[in-house]
Parts: structure tokens; sequence; C-alpha cells
């Protein structure tokens, strides 16, 4: 195995250590989870207790209202599993009432109760936690409890944004707890989430019923229903998770893991597939030569991704075409020397505002782990007295009643929140992810490339500036961070890309991403946390 850089070239050093660890874009998360594995638990226990103090110190980003995905990979067995904590849409929600109710609307509206799908979060925490887990439910949320109860210290990324939702917070019903004396907090100032700890009490004693079926259900109902919502106690007690089979490929010798649709995982494995036929590693990583191709790639897979990926039970998802270096390689010829047109989907063959986490434990378990509202603060719709926000995931669904994304009563939309694993020859090689709506694929799709193509450790992988098509789409405008050169941008420009410099605190379009490596032969693992969040990789 060629060996990891270790030259120091980041704006933090890399973490190493090997009886277990945790990442994430909180330190008082992380630091929960690495708790939960020192008292006994492993991967699968520390992921949710890292995702429920998420769930109190990053509110705008995530929690109980919001759903949840995982891979898990099991040492013992050397398998990669595929968990879908997504929620569906109201079994009463069609696109007639959308229309009745919003007629001039060309897309869901994004704030509407309507684009509220049912939370998929609880039901996945419990549902990993019965599958691979240790520890009961009880373990997982004491230090969520505490947080949420006691009270924690805003941290100074996400108090930014926090302070920029004060006037949209304040215009929507029951967010007092969310404006600690009528105003956004400030960084380092105590908030309490009384509401919160209550909802996390009752799962932590009833587990998912209690959510379901219980005082937050109700909740939920009534909230939704006060706006013309039509959510139902029975939508929310029939919901489930499923366990799925992930979607894979294998890129420079690691086989990198997916979850199916309806997550955008497969935009970043055909971005993988089309790259694959570049030499990237012979090319400046900065170069427009080689941003160029791999704008290229990443828009081809966009073009694929947005009108293929819908959920799998109403629409059939040709998977294993797109998936296959022919195709790839079809769709690597369309790149030229300048910037294509706005690519259109191809024609495969067929066959019959968000977090990221990671954990590895000690025995080499590994869980790749994320948890959203979707936009921040979700739909703005709090169920009150229960102290959380609601989702506005339905948003992804398509007004267009011939689209495999439409709108139907109780189904899954196009879900933008992906984690992504690695193995080679079968041994957890990373378990990584990059948050961030549409960036989410083109930040697997960059951070593997640092790794694989230039050998960067996965802190030097997160820390290095990155693209982003803006709206995931093939005609996206093009998002280049603060230190990719002036003249690789003006480059750029010259060949047709639309492109437009992101500095400061705007760089949160390029999304924040964890890694955690592991060595098979020592077990030594190396993590690395974005700093463009206030996260930190923690490990014992």
């Amino acid at each position: 195995m060629q060996p990891m850089s270790f030259e120091f070239r980041s704006r933090r050093s890399m973490l190493t250590a090997q009886r277990g660890m945790v990442s994430s874009s909180s330190a008082l998360a992380s630091q929960a989870g690495v708790s939960v594995l020192r008292a006994g638990g492993n991967a699968a226990d520390a992921a949710i207790a890292t995702a429920a103090v998420l769930n109190v110190v990053e509110p705008a980003s995530t929690g109980i209202g919001g759903d949840c995905f995982a891979l898990y990979y099991d040492a013992k067995t050397r398998t990669v599993s595929a968990l879908n904590g997504s929620g569906r849409a109201p079994s009463a929600l069609t696109l007639e009432v959308v229309r009745q109710a919003h007629p001039n609307a060309a897309e869901m509206p994004i704030y509407s109760p309507h684009a509220v799908t049912v939370p998929g979060a609880v039901r996945g925490w419990e549902d990993l936690l019965k599958q691979h887990g240790r520890m009961a439910w009880r373990e997982v949320l004491a230090d969520a409890i505490h947080y949420a109860r006691e009270g924690f210290p805003v941290a100074p990324v996400f108090g930014a944004a926090w302070q920029a939702y004060g006037t949209w917070l304040a215009a929507r019903p029951d967010t007092q707890d969310y404006l600690p004396q009528g105003k956004p907090p400030q960084v380092g100032q105590v908030v309490r989430l009384g509401g919160m700890a209550r909802t996390l009490e009752q799962i932590a004693e009833g587990g998912a019923d209690a959510f379901y079926q219980g005082e937050a259900a109700r909740a939920i109902v009534a909230a939704l229903g006060a706006q013309g919502g039509v959510m139902t106690t029975a939508d929310l007690a029939a919901h489930r998770s499923t366990w799925e089979t992930p979607i894979h490929t294998d890129y420079r010798g690691v086989t990198v893991y997916e979850c199916p649709p309806n997550g955008q995982g497969l935009a970043a494995l055909i971005a993988l597939n089309i790259a694959e036929g570049f030499d990237l590693g012979s090319m400046a990583w900065d170069s427009p030569e080689r941003l160029h191709l791999m704008i290229e790639a990443m828009r081809l897979a966009f073009a694929d991704a947005r009108r293929y990926i819908a959920d799998p039970t109403f629409s059939a998802v040709p998977l294993s075409g797109l998936l296959s270096k022919s195709y790839a390689a079809e769709r690597r010829a369309l790149i030229g020397a300048q910037a294509m047109q706005p690519p259109h989907f191809g024609t495969p063959p067929r066959s019959s505002d968000t977090v990221y986490l990671c954990a590895v434990d000690g025995e080499g378990n590994a869980c790749s782990f994320i948890n959203s509202l979707y936009m921040g603060f979700g739909s703005g719709i709090v169920a009150k007295d229960a102290g959380f926000f609601l989702q506005n995931r339905g948003a992804g669904f398509s007004l267009d009643p011939e689209h495999p994304n439409a709108l139907l009563p109780n189904k899954r939309p196009y879900h933008t929140i992906i984690p992504a694993m690695a193995l080679r020859d079968g041994d957890l090689w990373a378990a990584f992810g990059v948050m961030g709506g549409f960036m989410q694929p083109q930040g697997h799709f960059q951070v593997l490339a640092a790794m694989l193509d230039d050998n960067l450790n996965p802190q030097e992988a997160l820390d290095r500036p990155r693209f982003c098509l803006l709206d995931g789409t093939a005609d996206s405008q093009i998002a280049l961070e603060e230190g990719i050169p002036v003249a690789t941008m003006s480059a750029l420009a010259e060949l047709g890309h639309p492109v437009r410099p992101v500095s400061g605190r705007r760089r949160g379009v390029f999304g924040s991403g964890d890694i955690i490596r592991r060595d098979p032969e020592s077990g030594v693992l190396f993590g690395g946390c974005d700093p463009r969040k206030d996260g930190m990789a923690v490990g014992y």
C-alpha cells in the first residue's frame, strides 16, 4: 500500500488514535461520541450519541424533525449495510392538494406545510441501535439531554449563522426557545432548549414509539394542521426505516460505497467513474486543466442524477447501467477542451443545512452517518412544546407528474444527504462525508481525488479549496473557493465555465466534511475535520 502523506500542510493537524475516533462539526458532539466509545459502546452507539448532541447544539442544521442515512461497516463480517432513515409524504398529500394551496408554483414551495415529510431520524436512530449497537437509549442520549436541559455555549461559525436567521425566526410562531431574550444568541451565550430536553427524555424512556405515537407526534400534526398541512398521526405511526444494499464503484484501488436512491450518492459514483479515465494525479490540483475535467464530470453526473434519482418503490432507477464503466466511457467522451453546453441526461443500459459525522471503534467497526432538516431550520415550523423544527425535505419533489421524482402520497423525495465509506481489499479504508445540499456528492468526489490521486492525508484533503456547482444541475453557476489561483479562475471562465469566486463566511457553500481513515495492520486511525465549521475529530 502506498504510504500516506504526513507532511503538515494543513490549517490543523491530522488526529491519530487507535481505540476509537469520532469526527463531527461540533467539538461537544464529537466528545459525546468518544465518551460512549470509552464506556464500551461501538461505532453505532457513538454515531447516535454524536447525532443527538448535534441535534441540540446545531438546531438549524439537524434534528429529530428531520431524516437520517447511515452506512455501517461490520468488522467481523467485513460487510457494509445501508440504512435509509428518510420519511415519506403524508398519505393525503397529492399534486392536486399542492396546486390548490399554491396555484402559481412551478416547484414545491420550500416553506409550505406540504414540504414537510414524516421525520425519519428517530426511527433511524433506533434501527441503527438495534441492528448494530450495544447500548440503551438512555446511555446514548445522556449528553444530548444534558446540553438541552442545562445549556450549551453557542459556537462561533454556527452562532454567526444563527444570527443571520434572527428576523426570519422572529416572524414564525413558537420559535421562542431559539430566540432567547427575543433575539438570536451571541457566540458563547449559554442556550437551553427545554422543549427539546423533554422530547429527548421521552425518547430515552420509550424509544422511537414514544416519538411517533406520543406527545411529539400530536405536536407535529397540530403544528402542520394549523397551517393547512395534511399529515396525520397515522402517517407518523406507520413510518418505518429500510435496510438496503449499498451501491458502489471502484476508484484507484478502493471500493467506494454510497446509499442507493432516493439519495444522491449515485452522483458521486458517476463522477468518479467518469474521472477514472483521466490521469488527474499528473496534473496540479489547482490547474485549470484538472478542474475543468472534474467540473465537467460532475456536470454530467448531475444531469443523470437529477433525471433518474427517485424513490425506487415508485420509479425504477437503472443503477447497473448508470454505474457501468462502459456507460462512464460514453459520457467521458463528451468532455472536450471547452465547457460543454449544459449536458442532457444520458440513456444508460437497463437491467432486471445538514450535519455529517463518522465514528470508528477500536474493533474496526465504522459508521458513516448524516442527519438533516434540509434548509436552515427546515420548514421553519416548530412542533410546539416539543421544541424541534420540522424538515422541508418534501421540497425535493417535482411537480411534473411525468418526472420519476414527482410527488405522490407515501413517497420518499430526492434526498441530498449522503454518507460514504470506502474499503480496500475488504478492509475499512475510510468513513467520510461532506455535508451541504448539492455540494455533498461534489465533496465526496473532491476529497477522494485528493486522497487517492494526490495521496493527501484526511486533514489535508478537507483543507483543500473546492469548487461547487451551486444548484446541483448541469448548467449551475460554479463557485470557486478562495485559495484557488485567480489565474485558474480566469482560465476556467475563458473555457466557458460560469465561475463565481467565493471567500470569507460565504465559503459555507462548499460544505463541511469529516474523514476517518484506518490502517488495517496496526488499527491506527487517522482523522480529519473540516476547518469551515466549529468541529473537531476526537479520539483516544
